[in-house]
Parts: structure tokens; C-alpha cells; sequence
């Protein structure tokens, strides 16, 4: 039993919840600034967001194993799938019971944030968590997956980017603005930089299996001038986010660029596809530090 249950971990891959909750933390840092927060509210984001990130992993581990993809040339962890760990139909078992479980998080979510007076944006963020499973599932899975296409890039920054923290944030304030979009940008953008270093560090075995990642549609040196545009770009939206204000009386706020810094400068040094693989962790972390240390600024200096 103890076994099984170990293997079902390591197919959710822990490591890469982190980032999941980077741009819920990023959502309630915001709204705990304003006074608009709720301890309930955050707490149920965080499941709901850790749900929807297992699903995907079941689904990539599914979708890529079905499809070859995760073979001996990959240069990444091996998955559950292709260790003979679970077999397919299990896989497919838990992305079900995952999705529904997902969906009652989302629904109990949208209901204690929302209530009944606003059945319009109930409506429209159950719908949203459709899409959130959806997404989810269809990164890999299915002849049309459109991870295979170019277009997880597009994805992530809308999930992990706005819809994390756009929607973390309303569901505490029940209102939209500037500091949210800018720090969603910052977040979204810093996710895709993540998958662009797992798409640069596949590339060779991604092209083989005519999966077309945009680091594989790009080629190794655009993909890598792609990821400094990212990066750099996160770095402004970062910086407008804190607000220019907060940045000169505590300049010490722009430490917070550091680990973007860092990134670049790891990045650079690559030569190899295989050379990206330690850099994802390294990423993922820092986005979701960046997360923490804005709760820590907003709480702080509000």
C-alpha cells in the first residue's frame, strides 16, 4: 500500500507544485495589502491550484508515454509511465478522480469567495475551471495536444500568469487593477521561462518525435534569446508591480530582481541541452520566492 502510494507521488511530482501556487501567494499578497483578505479564501486557491497542477502531471505523464515522447533520449527525470511504474489506464483513472476533485475545490471555492450575489462571475470562474482542466489534460493528451504545437508557452502564461493571480486577487477584492495585471504578467511570464528551460533541454528528442515546442520551432539560439525576453521582460512588470514609490523609499525592494539576475547569467553559460535541467528547479524556486518575498513586501510596507 505504502508503495503504490509512493509511485502516486512521484507521478504528482511534488516539485512542481511551488510554482502552481507562485501566482495564487502572488494574488493574496496583493488583496492582504488592501485589507481585502481572507484566510479561508487563500487556503482553498492553494488546494484548488495544487489539484489542477496534479492533473496535469498525470496527464503529461499519460500523453507523453502513450505517445513515445518520454523515452530512454529524454534528458529529464523518468516519469511513471515510462518506468512501467503505472500503467496507462491507471493514469487515465486518476486524471478522472483528479478532475472531479478538482472541480468540487473550485466550486466550493467560487461559492465562499462569491456567495450567492454574484452569479454572473460565479458562472464565469466555474467556467474558467473548466477551461483550468481542460488545459490541463489537453497539453498532451489527445491527436490535437497543443503542447505539440507551440503553443504551451501561450498556456502557461495565461494559468500561471493572469488567471492565477487576476483571479486569486478578485476572489478576495472582487475587483480588478493595475498591480495585479503587472504582477500577473511577472508571474506568467517567469512560468514560461520554466518551460522554455524544460523545451531547451528536450530539443533534441522533441524535434526527433516532431513534438514542435516553440524552443524546437525557434531553434537553440533563438530559443535561448527568447528566454532572456522573458526574463527580462518579467523583471520590468516585477519592478512596476512593487510601484516606483515603494522602490525609493526601501530601495532595497529591487533585491527581489536578484534571482531573475541569476537566471540570466546560469543561462548564458549553457552549452548543452542537458546543462538546462538543474536550472528548471532553480527557476521554478526563485518564481515562487518571488511570490513569498511580495507577500512579505506587501504585508509589510502596505
Amino acid at each position: 500500500m505504502s508503495s503504490q502510494f509512493t509511485v502516486w507521488l512521484a507521478a504528482a511530482r511534488l516539485r512542481t507544485l511551488p510554482l502552481s501556487v507562485a501566482g495564487i501567494i502572488t494574488g493574496n499578497a496583493i488583496a492582504f495589502e488592501g485589507d481585502r483578505f481572507s484566510l479561508d479564501i487563500f487556503i482553498l486557491s492553494l488546494i484548488t491550484a495544487i489539484a489542477f497542477q496534479i492533473i496535469s502531471n498525470f496527464a503529461n505523464d499519460y500523453g507523453d508515454g502513450i505517445k513515445g515522447t518520454d523515452n530512454k533520449d529524454r534528458l529529464g527525470p523518468e516519469r511513471t509511465l515510462q518506468q512501467g511504474l503505472l500503467t496507462a489506464k491507471a493514469l487515465k483513472k486518476g486524471i478522472y478522480i483528479t478532475s472531479i476533485l478538482a472541480m468540487i475545490l473550485a466550486i466550493a471555492l467560487v461559492y465562499v469567495a462569491l456567495g450567492k450575489d454574484q452569479l454572473a462571475v460565479s458562472i464565469f470562474f466555474f467556467l474558467l475551471a473548466i477551461a483550468a482542466v481542460w488545459a490541463a489534460i489537453k497539453y498532451t493528451v489527445g491527436l490535437r495536444a497543443y503542447g505539440y504545437s507551440g503553443l504551451g508557452d501561450l498556456f502557461v502564461f495565461l494559468f500561471f500568469g493572469w488567471v492565477s493571480v487576476i483571479g486569486a486577487y478578485y476572489l478576495q477584492s472582487k475587483t480588478i487593477d493595475s498591480t495585479a495585471l503587472f504582477l500577473g504578467t511577472a508571474i506568467g511570464l517567469m512560468s514560461v521561462g520554466v518551460l522554455n528551460l524544460n523545451n531547451m533541454r528536450d530539443i533534441d528528442n522533441d524535434k526527433n518525435l516532431k513534438k514542435h515546442t516553440l524552443a524546437v520551432l525557434m531553434g537553440s539560439q533563438k530559443a535561448k534569446r527568447y528566454h532572456y525576453f522573458l526574463i527580462i521582460v518579467s523583471g520590468v512588470f516585477l519592478y512596476l508591480g512593487i510601484g516606483s514609490s515603494l522602490v525609493m523609499k526601501h530601495p532595497f525592494s529591487l533585491l527581489i530582481l536578484f534571482p531573475l539576475l541569476f537566471d540570466l547569467f546560469q543561462v548564458n553559460k549553457i552549452k548543452e541541452p542537458k546543462g538546462f535541467d538543474p536550472l528548471l528547479k532553480s527557476l521554478a524556486l526563485s518564481t515562487f520566492s518571488i511570490s513569498l518575498v511580495l507577500f512579505i513586501i506587501f504585508s509589510i510596507f502596505k
